[in-house]
């Protein structure tokens, strides 16, 4: 199993910036990619980034783009979202996700964090 432990949500006021941390462990085979989701009241779960273990290679939503940056940490087995120029709109719970093998090598889950609140308000 894959443990997920985010850190790093808080209040912020807008164009502001928040570092999200996401602390993996326990017993795996690999994992595939990592991902901050992300989740507001009334709107469905929305993929925010998403970054493939093997290569670093990120992918980011539109609205996103340009302003937050996912990064890895293999040393502390830690993934990263540097979020900056906040605004209301970013006003959500942030979920981390891991896709891995934890029991056989070819087969793989998601798996989930419990999740941070990011608020952006004055």
């Amino acid at each position: 199993q894959v443990q997920l432990v985010e850190s790093g949500g808080g209040l912020v006021q807008p164009g502001g910036s928040l570092r999200l941390s996401c602390a993996a462990s326990g017993r795996f085979f690999s994992i595939t990619s990592m991902s901050w989701y992300r989740q507001a009241p009334g709107k469905q779960r929305e993929l925010v980034a998403r970054i493939l273990t093997s290569d670093d290679r990120a992918n980011y939503a539109d609205s996103v783009r340009g302003r937050f940056t996912i990064s890895r940490d293999n040393a502390k087995n830690t993934l990263y979202l540097q979020m900056n120029a906040l605004n209301s709109e970013d006003t959500a719970v942030y979920v981390c996700n891991a896709f891995a093998a934890t029991q056989h090598p070819e087969r793989r889950s998601n798996y989930w964090g419990q999740g941070t609140q990011v608020t952006v308000s004055s």
